[in-house]
């Protein structure tokens, strides 16, 4: 059996154990999602258009959603998941496939989203592509001789106590890059031993794995981190604004940065699904896409969308149109083995 589908059908057992709680209310929408995604700067005015009453829970890493589903059985009615989490949030049952005519501005997404084919399989449509992005290395010049251009700078010594990492089984990607694997998403279990080695061999240069993008800014304002890996955007536009003294730059490795894209899904048997298509259609609006982008940093999937709402320098800096630049990613993929991955992580977070 596929490693994918196995690893689904523990996710369903383990939810069929575990007792159900209170479903949502109609009228509401509880959302599951990253911070930054129910931002005041645009959720107010979906709840002013569409009468439907926004509640979010946050998560720090995509392995959060399955885990929040189980345990919250009916709480949520739509989640964000990245595309490398969407096949197994599918294969697993906890979401029912979206009615793309029930999205307005559907069409308006960069078809190399929306036809993905982890987005579209068996027939049907199971996410709504919502905003993208990179995954890069952030660092403060003021406390580096040379600029850094390699994943390397998370490694050397010379940085001891000044690194974070995102506490997220995409460390595992990182230091597989750094290694020189071209297979980060389906490394041999020799790979995998040689990734947790140098993993735990980082540990004592390490100040803290960071849990969410909140944290990391904390880390960076308060001059306990000088290095990390960060989304790009959102950190270095919240250390920044805190006008601290210094400042903090981003920058793409040579070994390439990750790339991602966060997509709507409507939970299974929701009965909110009136304002979770609402809440869709929204979002591909300019009101949610230019939103979004705003409070994120991240970059739109709807390039009708924000023709009007963005400045043509914007639209250049959030990479409008150039969906060349998503071919220079290593863009996420859910990862071949993805139980013996985790276990992988755990192994580092526990070693000594």
């Amino acid at each position: 059996m596929h490693k994918l589908k196995k690893f689904a059908i523990g996710a369903l057992a383990t939810v069929a154990m575990l007792p159900q709680t209170m479903a949502a209310s109609a009228g509401e929408l509880n959302i599951l999602t990253w911070e930054g995604y129910a931002a005041d700067g645009f959720i107010p005015k979906f709840e002013q258009a569409s009468g439907c009453k926004v509640s979010a829970s946050y998560v720090g890493s995509n392995d959060d959603f399955a885990a929040k589903l189980a345990a919250g059985g009916g709480v949520y009615d739509i989640i964000t998941p990245s595309l490398d989490t969407v096949p197994m949030m599918r294969l697993a049952g906890f979401v029912a496939p979206i009615d793309t005519a029930k999205v307005e501005g559907f069409d308006g997404i960069y078809p190399e989203f929306s036809k993905h084919g982890d987005v579209a399989a068996d027939g049907e449509t199971w996410a709504a592509p919502l905003i993208w992005g990179s995954v890069s290395l952030i660092y403060r010049p003021d406390k580096f001789a040379t600029k850094p251009d390699s994943i390397a700078v998370l490694f050397d010594p010379a940085n001891k106590g000044k690194v974070s990492l995102w506490d997220d089984k995409s460390a595992l990607f990182w230091t597989a890059r750094y290694l020189g694997y071209d297979n980060v998403f389906d490394l041999t279990d020799e790979q995998l031993e040689a990734v947790k080695a140098k993993l735990i061999e980082q540990k004592p240069l390490i100040r803290k794995y960071w849990a969410s993008a909140g944290e990391l800014t904390e880390l960076m304002a308060n001059q306990e981190v000088y290095v990390s890996n960060a989304w790009t955007g959102l950190t270095s536009k919240d250390v920044n604004n805190l006008k601290k003294g210094f400042e903090v730059v981003e920058f793409t490795p040579k070994e390439k940065a990750e790339g991602w894209m966060d997509s709507m899904m409507l939970v299974k048997d929701t009965p909110n699904e009136d304002c979770a298509y609402k809440f869709m259609s929204f979002m591909q609006s300019a009101d949610g896409q230019c939103g979004l982008a705003e409070s994120t940093g991240y970059f739109p999937v709807n390039p009708k969308a924000v023709a009007g709402c963005m400045s043509d320098e914007m639209k250049k800096d959030r990479q409008v149109d150039n969906i060349e630049f998503v071919k220079s990613l290593v863009m996420w993929q859910q990862p071949k083995r993805l139980d013996k991955y985790l276990e992988t992580w755990n192994a580092v977070k526990a070693a000594p």
